[in-house]
């Protein structure tokens, strides 16, 4: 058992539960239900599920990653390393974005940052 991407599987899931409840109620319906054109309607409400696909999608990888029996480990490992910096550059990204937003407290309120930073570094830790 590869205990640091079974870390990294296990915050995703949260990431992933915390996407589809809290992120749904608090960002998703919110901007559905504004006053803007359908068009950013739209593609926020695409991006949103992306997001959840992706996550849903590296949670199994990052399961599979996690346990050596995985007939497809070595193959799997690649991909695990692969989501590692996927999430690296989406957490370093979303820092920026955060700390240049000029909102009071950003970082504390546009957390997701924190678990794309856990997922990449257990999941990289993982593949060392």
């Amino acid at each position: 058992m590869n205990y640091f991407i079974f870390i990294s599987a296990l915050i995703t899931f949260v990431a992933l539960i915390g996407q589809l409840t809290m992120g749904r109620k608090e960002y998703l319906k919110p901007v559905l239900g504004s006053e803007i054109d359908l068009v950013p309607k739209k593609m926020m409400q695409s991006l949103f599920y992306s997001m959840s696909v992706l996550l849903a999608l590296s949670l199994i990888i990052l399961l599979a990653g996690s346990h050596h029996s995985c007939p497809m480990y070595d193959y799997v490992h690649k991909m695990v390393r692969f989501i590692g910096m996927a999430f690296g550059l989406f957490a370093v990204t979303q820092f920026i974005i955060v700390v240049t937003s000029g909102i009071s407290g950003g970082v504390f309120k546009l957390f997701q940052w924190v678990f794309w930073a856990l997922i990449a570094l257990f999941a990289i830790l993982g593949t060392l």
